[in-house]
C-alpha cells in the first residue's frame, strides 16, 4: 500500500520565520507556495521527501486542527503523509485495516517563479487509530527541487523520530496496518531506549519508547528528524556561518557514519544531520 514518505508536516505561527530557517538549514530556496482550508503552506521538495510548513491563514478544518495542534503543544511536527500509487485503493485498504480515512482533501500549490501549478491530494487516517500521530496517504507528485547550495546542502531525510507509549502497540500499526518493513528491533540499557527501525523506501521511520516509561495507552508523538548531508563537514561549517546554532560533529550510532545536532530554536524540530566518514566526492 505504501511506496514511501511524500512529506512532514511542520506546524508555526510565524510562517515567513520558519521558512526562512529551513531555507537556511536546508541550503535551498522554497519556491513552493498555496493556501487551502485556512491554511498557507510552503513546501520544500527534496530528493526523497518534501517538508511542508503551514501556519493558519483563515478558516477550515485543517486550520483548526493546526490551531489545536499550536495551542497544545506549540510549533513543531504535526503530520507525516505517506506516499502510495493509487489514493483511491489505499483508503479502501486502509478502512478494510481498520484505519478510518477523512475524505480526500487537494492542496493547490504554485510555483512563485514559474508559476507552475501543483495539486496534491491526501486522506488523513483518524488520529484515534493511529495512537494521536497525525497521519495521512497521498499519491506522490513530488515537484521538482529547489535551488540548493551544493554540497554543503541538506539533501534527503535519513529518518524521522516518533516516540512511542507503547512499543507493541507501535509494531501492529507500522509493521501490520502500513505493512512497513521492520529492520531492527533494539533494545539499549545504555541509551535507556527500545528502538523500532521501520524501512519506508530509502527512509526510516524510527520508533523510541523509553525503558524508564511503563507502556501506556497514552499517544504517541511525532517529534525529530534526521536529515543527510553529502559533506557533512561542509554542511556544519555553513550553518555555523549563517548564525545556527549546532554542536562539534561526533561519531553516529551508525557504523561509517558523523552526526551533528543542530540547537538552534529556529528549527522548531530536534534535528540530526547526518553523514559518511568517508571524503565527499
Amino acid at each position: 500500500m505504501i511506496h514511501g514518505l511524500d512529506h512532514v508536516v511542520l506546524a508555526t505561527r510565524d510562517l515567513d520565520a520558519a521558512v526562512g530557517a529551513y531555507e537556511t538549514l536546508l541550503g535551498r530556496r522554497c519556491d513552493w507556495q498555496g493556501n487551502g482550508d485556512g491554511l498557507a503552506y510552503a513546501w520544500f521538495p527534496l530528493a526523497n521527501v518534501s517538508l511542508v510548513i503551514v501556519a493558519p491563514a483563515g478558516s477550515g478544518t485543517m486550520a483548526d486542527w493546526i490551531e489545536d495542534r499550536l495551542n497544545v503543544a506549540g510549533e513543531g511536527l504535526a503530520g507525516a503523509v505517506f506516499a502510495v500509487t493509487s489514493l483511491d485503493a489505499a483508503q479502501r485498504i486502509a478502512g478494510r485495516r481498520g484505519l478510518p480515512v477523512s475524505d480526500t482533501t487537494t492542496l493547490n500549490l504554485v510555483h512563485r517563479a514559474t508559476g507552475e501549478a501543483l495539486a496534491v491530494a491526501a486522506a488523513w487516517l483518524s488520529p484515534q487509530a493511529t495512537h494521536g500521530v497525525r497521519l495521512a496517504l497521498a499519491e506522490r507528485t513530488q515537484p521538482g527541487a529547489g535551488m540548493d547550495g551544493g554540497s554543503a546542502a541538506i539533501g534527503r531525510l535519513d529518518h524521522m523520530v516518533i516516540h512511542s507509549q507503547n512499543p507493541e502497540r507501535a509494531v501492529a500499526l507500522y509493521g501490520g496496518r502500513l505493512s512497513l518493513d521492520l529492520r531492527l528491533d533494539l533494545t539499549s540499557a545504555d541509551w535507556g531506549l527500545r528502538l523500532l527501525y521501520f524501512r519506508c523506501a530509502d527512509v526510516i521511520v524510527e520508533i523510541s519508547h523509553f525503558l524508564a516509561t511503563r507502556a501506556s495507552d497514552d499517544p504517541d508523538m511525532l517529534w525529530g528528524l534526521a536529515w543527510r548531508a553529502a559533506d557533512i563537514g561542509a554542511a556544519q561549517a555553513q550553518l555555523a556561518q549563517a548564525g545556527i546554532a549546532v554542536s562539534d560533529i561526533r561519531p553516529g550510532r551508525r557504523p561509517g557514519t558523523r552526526v551533528f545536532t543542530v540547537r538552534d530554536n529556529r528549527a522548531r524540530v530536534p534535528t540530526l544531520v547526518i553523514g559518511s566518514t568517508a571524503a565527499p566526492r
